[in-house]
């Protein structure tokens, strides 16, 4: 292998490594300037987009222990990684789909799983990691809260009863 070709698989092995989640996408059809927008819309989810070979990102993926993509890479395709979660990439991706039908999602990899693209169309679906979390806490929140409300009752009933005795006496 030439020495350019090493040098970008060593940054793409890098960069697999680095990231918890990669997705490929086919883009062929977009223009620059929707690719730019893309960047811009992927950049807001914590996310980055890289047009790569298929040969290299195939010895990438291999040396990255991702495996054996079994000939999943053709055409024209773009390599998302992030550092953030993969559901506001998979988000990003998706709304970006629905305006310019020329990007297709392909697969994906999370923690060396492989998502098909159903799978990342759900994960598209998912509130952001914030709205869960809040969810969550407001869940286990409401049980403690209608407790101290319960204790409360009999006391606060008290209260208002001796209130409204000194009130008419």
């Amino acid at each position: 292998m030439r020495a350019e070709k090493q040098i970008l698989t060593k940054a793409y092995v890098a960069r697999l490594n680095g990231s918890p989640f990669f997705i490929v996408v086919d883009y062929r059809g977009l223009k620059v300037s929707h690719l730019t927008e893309l960047r811009k819309r992927l950049a807001q989810a914590g996310a980055e987009i890289h047009v790569v070979k298929n040969s290299i990102f195939q010895i990438a993926a291999k040396e990255a222990g991702v495996g054996e993509l079994n000939g999943a890479l053709t055409g024209q395709m773009a390599v998302v990684t992030g550092q953030k979660e993969i559901s506001a990439a998979a988000k990003a991706l998706k709304n970006f789909g629905a305006e310019f039908d020329k990007l297709k999602v392909k697969f994906g990899y999370l923690n060396n799983q492989r998502l098909e693209e159903a799978a990342i169309k759900v994960l598209a679906d998912l509130p952001s990691l914030d709205v869960l979390r809040a969810t969550l806490l407001g869940l286990l929140n409401a049980p403690a809260t209608k407790l101290v409300t319960l204790i409360n009752t009999p006391a606060s009933q008290l209260a208002r009863v001796i209130k409204a005795k000194a009130e008419k006496g």
